[in-house]
């Protein structure tokens, strides 16, 4: 579906869920019966944060909870609709990468929202055009831990301590993991890895490698079309003269390219770290960093 179909689709669910979502259900109650706040979060990687913070006094709802879903092209059911423009909170990502989420928004700003990508520091990472994938950067997920516990408190001031406690918490083990991801690369500054996709970008940021993917490859990617073919060769002799040490594989955008490429990577000795957009099932967003972190530390030590 082209982006001006998907827009016209979402802003046609925004209106025929607009009636049916006021003043639907109430919210689930908490101690003295008093409701509860509902978060609604775009994916379940900030559904997971907003859970860390939240514990058991607020109700979180992720909407795309599954692998199979590109978050880019999701397309917003009335259901997923009704659960937006009905919550106390909503926390989503930004920067274009669930666009979906700022079109049902757009005739609702009562109500309240943590975008991600608004909270990255940019001056801190000195890039001219940040990269959307901000749930790679742990100083990001720490921003938005924190925002959360502050809108949280604001609707439950009884509970305010607690979310804040929570938020702290949280901070405290994504510092534990930043110095992971530091020292996932220590041994190697300025490696040179290649990615299928730019998903781990701030990852391999705090790891001190360095992305050579061909910016063809990357570009031709993102915009969901097929990269040409000097990119591709580009990408293959990258792999196959050894002069990466990784290939950073993105599962739940493959493409026939990419699986060339991966391919490539098998057939020349190149490690392969497949890397996800959304949770695997059972995992939280720190496991789920912190395992990915150590899968990259793993392949760098297969590199001679």
């Amino acid at each position: 579906m082209s982006a001006k179909r998907s827009v016209i689709a979402v802003l046609a669910l925004v209106l025929s869920a607009g009636l049916s979502s006021c003043g639907s259900g109430g919210n689930p109650s908490g101690e003295n019966g008093k409701a509860l706040p509902t978060v609604v979060a775009s994916t379940d990687v900030w559904g997971s944060v907003a859970e860390s913070v939240a514990g058991d006094d607020a109700k979180v709802t992720s909407i795309i909870t599954s692998g199979a879903a590109d978050p880019h092209s999701f397309e917003a059911s009335p259901a997923d609709v009704a659960a937006l423009t009905d919550a106390s909170l909503v926390v989503y990502n930004g920067g274009g990468y669930d666009q979906w989420v700022s079109l049902v928004l757009a005739n609702h700003a009562e109500i309240p929202t943590v975008d991600a990508y608004a909270l990255l520091d940019r001056e801190s990472i000195g890039e001219q055009r940040p990269n959307e994938h901000v749930f790679y950067d742990i100083d990001t997920a720490k921003a938005v831990a924190g925002r959360i516990a502050e809108e949280l408190a604001a609707k439950n001031p009884d509970k305010a301590a607690e979310y804040r406690s929570r938020a702290e918490e949280f901070a405290r083990r994504a510092d534990t993991l930043q110095l992971k991801e530091r020292a996932a690369g220590a041994g190697q500054p300025g490696t040179a890895v290649v990615a299928t996709e730019p998903v781990a970008h701030y990852l391999l940021t705090t790891a001190g490698l360095v992305d050579k993917t061909p910016a063809g490859f990357t570009t031709a990617i993102e915009q969901d079309t097929d990269p040409a073919a000097v990119d591709v060769a580009a990408m293959l002799d990258l792999i196959n003269n050894r002069e990466v040490a990784v290939l950073l594989y993105n599962e739940q955008t493959a493409t026939e390219a990419t699986r060339k490429v991966r391919a490539a990577a098998e057939a020349s000795g190149v490690p392969v770290v497949t890397i996800t957009e959304t949770l695997p099932a059972g995992s939280d967003y720190l496991t789920w960093q912190s395992d990915t972190t150590e899968r990259l530390a793993a392949a760098l030590r297969q590199n001679p």
